[in-house]
């Protein structure tokens, strides 16, 4: 009897856990880094929730290591596995945490938003730990260890850095963070919208749309670019793509491509990119362009529809918290096959209506009802 008690024990010891880090940060309206432990909330953010990550140039590459010796499983064996005693046992004893950053309000409640995701997708009430943003990370490896963690769901930038020094059989997947290159071999979830999710809501405001213009840096946006080549295509558009290395290049290549659009079948689209959509100079360039020309002009940052871009699309916390939850539990079951970083597509989309009439773009109370934040607010 003892015998079988103590393998039941290491059977629960060894069952995956769940973890997610998370420290805040926010960029600027131009892509620019804000410091470390700042986050931009929308009033609702505590039910849906608004945050834009900071992504750190200097930051060395992370790895995100995972098991070679489990296999894959589909998506019903998955849900099979899920219901196994000894995994509902092992999850419902703690084996699932969170550790987000101790910040105040309003920042605190993009990671609740997160948090509550994850509850709803797990169906139980996970473990939450506030953190400072200096944690110490071997103590944090041995925490992870001690508990039996097989999975890391680092959230922020410095979440995701402080993976860095994590035993190799723990897995880790970003989320919450804007990863700008595939480069850092980090598997989870970018927080630059999905350009398939952009331009589908472009054209659906402005079908008479044919051409989509972007300035972009390769070492910011390569990967992001070839993405949105082939989302532009779908929806029978082409992406015009200028590469610019420095601000110069970028305010040179703006001020031209404005000027030769047409303003009723060419749009304008700026992506995350600190080198070519920088708050101080580019982007009151780009606006006061695109104002004057009539030629529409859109973002991946939400902050940019305050200023004068028709609309951007916005994290959902909440939402973002569910998919993160079924891809570390897919690990846990033995789903460990390598995905790539992906754009986030669980989003929320902002509208310029003042913007939308200057371009004779008018929109009824029902199409503002299809978007989830409006301005200027009433």
């Amino acid at each position: 009897m003892m015998k079988k008690t103590l393998l039941q024990l290491r059977r629960l010891r060894h069952a995956g856990a769940l973890l997610l880090v998370g420290v805040t940060g926010a960029t600027q309206a131009g892509g620019g880094v804000m410091p470390s432990g700042i986050a931009l909330v929308s009033a609702s953010a505590a039910h849906g929730g608004m945050l834009l990550a900071p992504v750190d140039p200097a930051a060395p590459p992370l790895q995100a290591p995972l098991r070679d010796d489990v296999r894959p499983v589909t998506l019903a064996q998955l849900e099979d596995q899920l219901r196994r005693p000894e995994l509902q046992a092992s999850i419902g004893k703690g084996s699932i945490a969170v550790v987000y950053p101790n910040v105040e309000e309003p920042f605190r409640s993009a990671f609740i938003a997160m948090i509550q995701g994850i509850e709803e997708r797990t169906k139980l009430k996970v473990r939450s730990y506030p953190v400072d943003p200096k944690v110490d990370t071997a103590e944090l490896n041995a925490t992870l260890k001690r508990n039996g963690t097989k999975v890391v769901i680092a959230l922020g930038r410095q979440g995701l850095n402080a993976t860095a020094g994590l035993d190799r059989e723990i897995a880790v997947l970003a989320g919450g963070v804007l990863l700008l290159s595939d480069a850092e071999n980090v598997m989870g979830i970018s927080m630059t919208p999905d350009p398939a999710m952009l331009f589908s809501r472009l054209r659906a405001l402005l079908p008479e749309l044919k051409r989509v213009i972007v300035v972009y840096n390769p070492q910011k946006s390569e990967w992001l670019v070839k993405l949105a080549r082939d989302a532009a295509k779908a929806q029978g558009l082409e992406l015009q793509a200028h590469v610019a290395g420095d601000l110069a290049r970028a305010a040179q290549l703006y001020t031209q491509l404005i000027a030769a659009a047409d303003n009723r079948h060419d749009a304008v689209w700026l992506p995350h990119d600190s080198t070519t959509v920088e708050e101080s100079t580019i982007l009151p360039l780009v606006l006061r362009e695109s104002w004057n020309s009539g030629v529409p002009l859109f973002s991946s940052n939400v902050l940019h529809v305050k200023k004068g871009a028709l609309f951007a699309m916005v994290p959902d916390n909440v939402e973002l918290g569910r998919t993160l939850a079924a891809s570390a539990l897919g690990v846990i079951a033995g789903d460990v096959r390598r995905r790539p970083l992906v754009p986030l597509r669980e989003l929320q989309t902002a509208i310029n209506l003042r913007t939308a009439s200057h371009i004779g773009l008018h929109l009824g109370a029902s199409q503002q009802r299809s978007f989830d934040f409006v301005y200027p607010q009433p």
